[in-house]
């Protein structure tokens, strides 16, 4: 059972995380100057994985990573991803799916970094500053909490969606 304050403060790590997600996926899209300069915004003809996935320098799983690099399955698969997942937690619902979507993308972001290195395969440092828990592990597990708490219930559309009769007749939905 959670006091009101706790549902309150699930409710404010599930819209934080939902918006770590959506804000990824707009700076990305329209090229906002944060990570993503405008001229290599997708709009603009620019590739949302190409940069990150074409420099990775490290781990097993370099040569699988920079072979996805630019392409447009990977493209559209990141982009609706980071999209799904940002709307379902700042919405709450469909926190389940959301949940298994950040983990799984958050896993394959942590497996493109290696952080478990300290050296790139050419011998420069990593920056690497946890080799088991970093960033992509907390907001992979900020996002299975707040689905397993139904933090959708509080500030958000849980509660309307749990009643939809398709969500009723597939409780996997909520």
């Amino acid at each position: 059972m959670l006091t009101k304050t706790a549902a309150r403060a699930l409710a404010v790590l599930r819209i934080s995380t939902g918006f770590v997600f959506l804000w990824a996926f707009l700076d990305k899209t329209f090229g906002l100057g944060y990570s993503t300069p405008e001229a290599r915004a997708w709009i603009n003809g620019g590739s949302p994985t190409k940069g990150f996935l074409s420099n990775l320098d490290v781990g097993p799983f370099q040569g699988f990573f920079n072979s996805l690099a630019g392409t447009t399955f990977a493209n559209w698969a990141f982009m609706l991803g980071l999209l799904g997942i940002g709307l379902a937690l700042i919405l709450g619902i469909g926190l389940r799916i959301a949940a298994g979507a950040a983990a799984l993308m958050m896993a394959m972001m942590w497996l493109a970094e290696w952080p478990l290195a300290q050296q790139t395969n050419g011998g420069e440092p990593t920056g690497s500053t946890n080799p088991l828990v970093d960033y992509h592990i907390v907001y992979g597990l900020s996002a299975i909490v707040v689905a397993l708490t139904y933090a959708g219930h509080t500030w958000g559309l849980g509660k309307w969606w749990a009643r939809l009769p398709l969500v009723q007749k597939n409780r996997w939905l909520i």
